[in-house]
């Protein structure tokens, strides 16, 4: 596996635990949380910024947006998933963008 993949997978992981803190300690809620990581993912999916992309490079852009959402959705006092748990359900909770129906 390529090294810039596995320090990505050990920074998303970072993030999503940041999350879980900033949760348990009332800095933030889940709610707001999952509203900035929605918000991430339209302006990436937006018709400017995917403009010419293939659904594939969407897929790309949007996989660790959608990986914390996933991993915001579990409680902190949960154990998190681990990462290749996470990369799973990404893939289950996929669906199909607007110009592939």
């Amino acid at each position: 596996m390529n090294v810039a993949n596995l320090q990505l997978e050990g920074l998303l992981m970072a993030v999503a635990s940041i999350n879980q803190v900033l949760v348990r300690k009332g800095v933030l809620t889940v709610d707001e949380i999952d509203i900035a990581l929605r918000r991430a993912e339209a302006s990436e999916t937006g018709e400017e910024r995917s403009e010419g992309m293939s659904a594939s490079s969407r897929d790309a852009v949007n996989f660790p947006i959608r990986l914390l959402e996933l991993a915001n959705r579990c409680q902190p006092e949960a154990d998190m998933p681990s990462f290749s748990k996470l990369a799973r359900m990404v893939g289950q909770m996929k669906e199909p963008y607007n110009d592939q129906m």
